[in-house]
């Protein structure tokens, strides 16, 4: 059996809510001192400690590629950066042996007045490479990146796009021996991704530790041998990919009739919130119905609902908002009543679990408001096809189609 590359025993990581920052610099330090001067002091409630992660135990072998799935805030993120050493664990430990490439966020240890050349050399040097290591590497990098016109040119200037090639590229050719890999990979282009997991791929077979964490389950799959689940700070699940995300997906419940404070929401407008949502179907199961509460402060002009589904496995099946179906409507202040039908939208759904996610936004302008995973929509099990066989989401897929067969004979 090969060797542990990654252990983690009784890793616990807290934090206090409302706790101040440390300054570094003046600047930082005048503007906190003015930012305090208008800030209420915080209340106990607000000052609780609070645990990101607790009594975290696990392996990985050399070799492995690992899934790390969860819901948002549940701890995903804190656990990579103990074990990139950017964060240190309250309790507990983590051992990594080898030598360690992160792709935390864009950008991660760029120096943006540094050309694209020199962070290249820069990063070969944090990960311990030789320069002569780092040139037979360079031009494949570049490729990779697809920024060989910019890449004297400081990063600083770079799109999000860009930079996020550029650091991929780095971490992932200069060979190191564990690859940690955040949601970072959702900044690029459909194409970029697909690119980066196909390296990913090579990476995992020439022997060096990856552990990947995502929100698309199918990439998890395509990429890892084995997932592990978070959830509230602890790992609930650990095993083969299907099983895992199977109890990921389970996890979530149906939310109806919850309050705002319960829905776990990104808000980016306090002004704007969503107090209940209701998720129902027609009598035969043809029509899916959304109910939603909103409150606001202030009349809005033209607010749009989106929708999001995804299937047990996690991929989706319909991602559309305002900006596409232009379902928007000028708002007034106080408490408003939305009423989404999607009609005959069971009928081209398989039988499976559903989740859905929302937002609501301006068309084209700004998201306000998000709630990942507000409910579960279960579609129940049926012949559709009148064959006396069931249809089977994981085996037939999630859509249902209508084929007409026509047969003419020809002498």
């Amino acid at each position: 059996m090969a060797e542990a590359a990654i252990v983690a025993r009784g890793l616990g990581k807290r934090y206090r809510r409302g706790e101040a920052n440390t300054y570094r610099t003046l600047r930082d330090a005048l503007a906190g001192a003015a930012r305090g001067a208008f800030r209420p002091r915080a209340n106990a409630a607000n000052d609780r400690e609070f645990w990101a992660l607790s009594d975290v135990d696990f392996e990985i072998r050399q070799g492995e590629a690992v899934g790390l799935v969860g819901r948002n805030g549940a701890g995903k993120s804190t656990l990579l950066k103990i074990l990139t050493r950017i964060t240190r664990p309250t309790v507990g430990q983590a051992t990594l042996r080898g030598r360690v490439a992160s792709l935390l966020e864009v950008g991660t240890g760029f120096h943006p007045e540094l050309t694209g050349r020199e962070n290249v050399y820069f990063n070969g040097a944090i990960l311990g490479m030789r320069q002569h290591e780092i040139r037979a590497k360079f031009e494949q990098i570049v490729d990779f990146a697809e920024v060989g016109a910019f890449v004297d040119t400081p990063v600083k200037h770079y799109s999000s796009g860009m930079y996020v090639r550029l650091a991929f590229a780095v971490a992932a050719h200069l060979e190191p021996e564990i690859l940690l890999v955040d949601e970072v990979l959702a900044v690029g282009d459909v194409g970029f991704q697909e690119k980066c997991l196909g390296k990913m791929g090579d990476v995992a077979q020439s022997g060096r530790t990856i552990v990947f964490v995502s929100h698309n389950m199918a990439a998890i799959q395509r990429l890892c041998t084995r997932a592990m689940l978070l959830d509230g700070g602890k790992i609930t699940a650990t095993g083969p990919c299907d099983i895992v995300i199977k109890s990921y997906m389970s996890s979530f419940s149906q939310k109806a009739g919850t309050t705002g404070a319960a829905l776990p929401a990104v808000n980016d407008d306090e002004s704007f919130k969503l107090e209940s949502f209701a998720i129902s179907q027609s009598e035969n199961h043809a029509d899916i119905m959304i109910d939603a509460v909103t409150w606001t402060k202030i009349a809005r002009r033209e607010i749009g609902i989106g929708i999001h589904l995804r299937n047990s496995a996690g991929a989706t099946i319909c991602n559309v908002g305002p900006k596409l179906t232009r379902l928007a409507v000028d708002l007034p202040s106080g408490r408003s009543h939305w009423q989404l039908r999607l009609t005959e939208a069971a009928r081209v759904l398989a039988p499976d679990n559903y989740m859905v996610d929302i937002w609501f936004a301006r068309p084209g302008i700004e998201y306000i408001l998000t709630v990942d995973s507000v409910a579960n929509l279960a579609l129940p099990d049926r012949d559709p096809y009148g064959s006396g066989q069931a249809y089977r989401a994981d085996l037939n897929g999630s859509v249902l189609l209508r084929p007409k067969l026509t047969v003419s004979a020809h002498a």
